[in-house]
């Protein structure tokens, strides 16, 4: 116990104060004689403390778009590799067309191949150096990993609304459909 004043002293024989509270007074008395007390902090340490609070955030926030982006660089890798281990031969002379990144592609096919794509069992994947024909699970796959490298998929329901005819030409031509498959 700190050692009371001679006034604590007096007001406890007198009973005007307890024991315990003289302790507290005189601890207290003893840790600002010190330095201990609970200051508040000063502002250069307040400032201190909220730039290394907006650091921390700023550190959270670059590490978390690094995370992401190398994220998307694996989910891709991984698209790139179910693309080469699941790649459907191709044979055949028949040139089938479609178009991809604004221009017209060409892939020789056979037959039973063009009827797999026409009916959405295959679909056309960009495997980086060259086009690739892939099985519709693998596709799929592919599709969940990155979507942009699936060119042409004939099975995938299509967003495209018909389009309304504007003239009477558009009218007559509408009764006419176009073969998917059709040969160029």
């Amino acid at each position: 116990m700190a050692k009371a004043n001679p006034l604590q002293e007096q007001l406890l024989k007198a009973g005007l104060v307890k024991k315990s509270k003289v302790a507290e007074v005189a601890r207290e008395q003893a840790k600002a004689r010190h330095g201990k007390s609970g200051t508040a902090p000063s502002e250069i340490e307040l400032e201190a403390q909220r730039v290394r609070a907006e650091k921390a955030e700023r550190d959270r926030a670059i590490e978390a778009e690094r995370k992401a982006a190398a994220r998307v660089t694996e989910l891709r890798a991984q698209a790139r590799q179910i693309i080469r281990d699941k790649k459907v031969p191709r044979t055949g002379e028949s040139e089938y067309r479609f178009t991809a990144d604004g221009a017209i592609r060409t892939l020789l096919v056979n037959e039973d191949l063009r009827r797999k794509l026409a009916s959405g069992a295959l679909v056309i994947a960009n495997g980086g150096d060259g086009y690739e024909l892939l099985p519709r699970p693998a596709a799929d796959k592919v599709r969940e990993r990155d979507a942009s490298l699936i060119v042409l998929d004939h099975g995938q329901e299509a967003d495209v609304d018909v389009a309304v005819p504007t003239s009477e030409d558009d009218a007559y031509y509408a009764q006419f459909q176009v073969p998917d498959d059709l040969v160029w």
